[in-house]
């Protein structure tokens, strides 16, 4: 499938290292470089930022959303397509959801990780059938890949669901297994 638009989810923070910056502005050179739409969290700073900057270099739209709380603080990017300004954090997950086709989640804290697992949890309830990955910069997210393994093994993940997180270092192959996602079609719970 075509995706026309990805929504992405990062760290506010660029992080500790500089390939975690690289990744951010390789995902926005590229999507911008396929023709396809970014939604973001609508800041200018860290990974967020840096993924709408190297989008908009590249000719890119990209849309922000962004709380209102959060617009006097001077994050929202101002040099955006477009920014929409929602009263709190859930209205803007959802805004974000509904204007995407896809997700990909760079590295970032307690909020990047919640926006993630809340799209993913929609997905496996059959909400939406939008697929979600995880860019893995320099292994950032190999512990979380191993959780998901651990809660398959332990039953509270479904194998069949396993596959509605997809992880990869490299974007293209990422957003390869995007374009290819398909949701299982079976039931959340493991046991009946």
């Amino acid at each position: 499938m075509r995706l026309g638009t990805v929504c992405v989810f990062a760290g506010s923070s660029p992080g500790a290292r500089p390939a975690y910056l690289e990744a951010a502005r390789a995902l926005g050179t590229t999507l911008a470089g396929a023709g396809t739409r970014v939604v973001f969290g609508g800041a200018s700073v860290g990974l967020m930022g840096a993924v709408a900057d190297a989008a908009l270099a590249a000719g890119g739209e990209v849309v922000g959303v962004i709380p209102a709380h959060l617009v006097p603080h001077e994050i929202a990017h101002r040099a955006l397509t477009e920014l929409q300004v929602v009263g709190s954090m859930h209205e803007r997950k959802l805004r974000m959801a509904e204007l995407s086709d896809a997700f990909v989640v760079l590295p970032g804290g307690f909020g990047t990780i919640e926006e993630a697992f809340e799209v993913l949890t929609w997905t496996q309830l059959g909400l939406h059938a939008k697929p979600l990955g995880f860019l893995d910069v320099e292994g950032y997210f190999d512990g979380l890949a191993a959780f998901l393994d651990h809660a398959v093994s332990e039953r509270f993940v479904r194998s069949e669901h396993r596959v509605l997180a997809a992880f990869s270092a490299d974007v293209g192959e990422l957003m390869a297994l995007l374009e290819g996602f398909e949701r299982p079609n079976v039931a959340k719970w493991v046991d009946r």
